[in-house]
């Protein structure tokens, strides 16, 4: 498994419609102390994320311009972008604990490291690069919630993981979707796949006589695991939901205080207090 951006991908020939790809071994034994650390572990990650992400910003807009002319992206933007996306998703698998790999610094990893994304260049629409950020919005709202969910509730996982020292399977399950729609958002965004992001929920089980890649290829996800899921969007927009009213509050408060201070800036019209005085 390694990250394929020119590679085709012969396990979905039979599909309509090819999806990025996500492969992540079964969920086995986790050293306690990495767990213990793990974003302490991920910080030097963290700051080359900033600037590739800085990079990225711009490579994409220069794309895009290229996509609305070519109907494509031009192979070294979607190189850097495949690269810059793997590379966030490998981090991204560390910190949510699906795996106890220390992601490499680079964007192309090693053949034998165990998260892995394939991508492949295809057409684009110009019409749906030309609006893509609007396009974007119903996508973006559901990789919001159930983000947001999953890391609103990280503590309880990170605990679970580090007293079992493993990740139960069902949360491996509900993870692991998490982190594939989040990689499919941000391709769909970044004009590497013209496949809009889907299947939150995993995959449909097929009989194909073919033996599975890895634990996300295909992504089966149990009713644990979809309860699960549904647990991450609720938490989601509970998070949203508090942040606003503490949002709007504070904003409430703010405009109060103001205008205190500007009632007490105002010079005394040498009425009583409690009493109204017409302004001649």
């Amino acid at each position: 498994m390694t990250d394929r951006p020119w590679g085709p991908d012969r396990a979905a020939k039979g599909s309509p419609e090819w999806l990025p790809v996500l492969d992540i071994p079964e969920p086995g034994r986790q050293r306690r102390l990495t767990v213990l650390l793990r974003l302490l572990l991920l910080i030097p990650h963290f700051v080359v994320l900033f600037f590739l992400y800085i990079a990225a910003f711009f490579t994409v807009i220069a794309g895009w311009f290229a996509a609305l002319v070519l109907g494509r992206l031009p192979e070294p933007i979607f190189r850097f972008l495949g690269g810059y996306l793997g590379y966030h998703t490998r981090v991204g698998a560390s910190a949510m604990m699906l795996v106890d790999s220390y992601p490499p610094f680079a964007l192309t990893p090693p053949p034998n490291y165990p998260v892995q994304i394939a991508l492949r260049p295809e057409p684009l629409n110009r019409l749906a690069v030309f609006f893509r950020i609007i396009l974007l919005i119903p996508a973006a709202i559901v990789e919001s919630l159930v983000t947001w969910g999953w890391w609103a509730l990280c503590l309880i996982w990170w605990l679970i993981t580090l007293i079992l020292g493993r990740m139960p399977r069902p949360l491996f399950e509900a993870s692991a979707a998490t982190l594939r729609y989040q990689m499919r958002y941000y391709a769909y965004g970044m004009m590497l796949t013209p496949a809009y992001p889907k299947r939150l929920f995993g995959d449909q089980a097929t009989v194909t006589g073919e033996p599975a890649r890895s634990a996300t290829r295909p992504l089966l996800v149990s009713d644990p695991g979809k309860a699960l899921l549904v647990l991450f969007l609720v938490a989601g927009v509970a998070c949203g939901s508090t942040s606003s009213f503490a949002s709007r509050t504070e904003d409430d408060e703010f405009r109060y205080t103001d205008q205190r201070a500007q009632r007490q800036s105002l010079p005394d019209s040498g009425c009583p207090s409690g009493t109204w005085c017409a302004r001649r």
